[in-house]
């Protein structure tokens, strides 16, 4: 079984064993000559060939050769399941150097997953739609830390979805299938550029839709401008409570920081979600479902029915119900996480895209404005309190704006997901 090129007509080693050897010795010099958004699949498959070596004690130098490589094997007792592992990590880094891209192999996981979610469609419209408004540059985003860091692929997602199938499938018979592609590590400053370009850009190839073309975006700047930088940053996540000296939650840095260290548990510099579409009883439906008004709920799911969480509780109740089914396994939310403004910026973005319609129209008397209780200011202009976020039709703009932890008002509410 050869792993190399064969050389047996020449006593040079061949550009590709060259490749290989610079690919496992002198790392930067393969890799550099890959397009950015693939290197971390160099990375993963250098290092499963590695891993390998070490397991089995076999020195790296022999990745030299072929032949001196073949010898370890032979001589080896080895597994033929790992044997074959191996033939296909070495298959899959030759297609990548040699042909810049990634060999597409559809894994088991694919497979399995596919149709439950239409993975592959809603994959593939989410990073069409990301190069197009200008998020996604070479297959990466550039975070608040400098870094860069390559949108998780197709193959990612589907095993990581086939890991959490178990944990999933309540949450999939509650509707939550739609996919959404969140680029966490960027500048909120940048996604809310963003945002007012992709309304501004989408008035242009939709004259009837009514835009405040001077002001399409407004914030309160004082406390969304600079929010997850600084030291400290204004902004917090993953809050515990909406306790000011007591929150719990972590800034945007420190979040990166944890992810890099723990790749195999989360997508570093991007949040991936899976929400209920418009109808939760239909897959196919386009945008993302509303937050139903008090009394107008619905109930999805058949083997833990999920009644809506419906408007008009404060932000410090909708935390709590989210935080206590976290340690609930029967709880009806359990799984479930509230949105960050970067969430809901892009939720916006794909809901006006794929409906036509804004999301969070509450001037409707039907939708509601959300609390992104994902997020929280622990401390501007003296207060604690909590983002949300919407869009005001008479006003014709989309709104970032925030409220005290403890308010009750009738029309605003939260919007939930399940974070893959």
């Amino acid at each position: 079984m050869s792993l190399f090129h064969s050389t047996s007509e020449s006593s040079h080693p061949s550009e590709t064993e060259k490749s290989f050897s610079e690919a496992f010795l002198d790392i930067s010099s393969v890799r550099d000559t890959l397009p950015e958004q693939h290197r971390t699949h160099f990375d993963e498959l250098r290092q499963s060939i590695l891993a390998f070596c070490h397991e089995f004690n076999i020195p790296i130098e022999t990745l030299r050769s072929k032949d001196d490589f073949g010898k370890q094997l032979t001589s080896k007792r080895i597994p033929p399941e790992r044997m074959a592992q191996v033939v296909s990590f070495f298959a899959r880094l030759e297609h990548l150097v040699t042909n810049k891209e990634p060999l597409k192999i559809e894994s088991e996981a694919l497979k399995e997953v596919e149709p439950l979610y239409h993975l592959k469609e809603q994959y593939n419209t989410q990073v069409e739609l990301l190069e197009r408004i200008g998020i996604l540059k070479d297959g990466v985003i550039t975070g608040i830390d400098g870094n860069k860091y390559p949108i998780p692929t197709l193959e990612q997602i589907a095993e990581r979805l086939y890991e959490q199938r178990e944990k999933l499938e309540t949450k999939r018979d509650q509707g939550f299938t739609k996919l959404l592609l969140v680029p966490f590590g960027m500048s909120l400053d940048a996604l809310r550029e963003i945002l007012k370009q992709f309304l501004l850009s989408y008035k242009q190839t939709h004259p009837t839709f009514d835009l405040d073309t001077n002001d399409p975006l407004y914030t309160r700047e004082k406390g969304y401008e600079g929010a997850d930088i600084g030291d400290p940053p204004k902004m917090v996540y993953n809050p515990k409570s909406f306790d000011k000296d007591h929150h719990g939650g972590k800034t945007k840095l420190e979040i990166l920081k944890t992810q890099a260290e723990n790749p195999e548990d989360s997508f570093p510099g991007w949040r991936i979600h899976l929400f209920q579409p418009s109808d939760p009883t239909n897959q196919e439906s386009k945008g993302f479902a509303s937050i139903p008004r008090e009394g107008q709920g619905t109930t999805h799911g058949e083997e833990t029915p999920r009644p809506s969480l419906e408007a008009g509780k404060s932000s410090n109740e909708y935390l709590s119900t989210l935080q206590e089914a976290q340690e609930d396994p029967n709880s009806p939310y359990h799984n479930e996480s509230g949105l960050t403004p970067e969430d809901w910026i892009l939720a916006f973005i794909t809901h006006l895209q794929e409906t036509g319609q804004p999301l969070d129209n509450y001037d409707n008397d039907i939708e509601s404005i959300t609390y992104l209780t994902g997020s929280f200011f622990p401390s501007i202009i003296s207060s604690a309190l909590v983002p949300y976020a919407f869009w005001y039709r008479d006003g014709r703009q989309a709104y970032l704006f925030r409220r005290i932890p403890r308010a009750r008002v009738e029309n605003i509410g939260v919007r939930s997901s399940v974070i893959v």
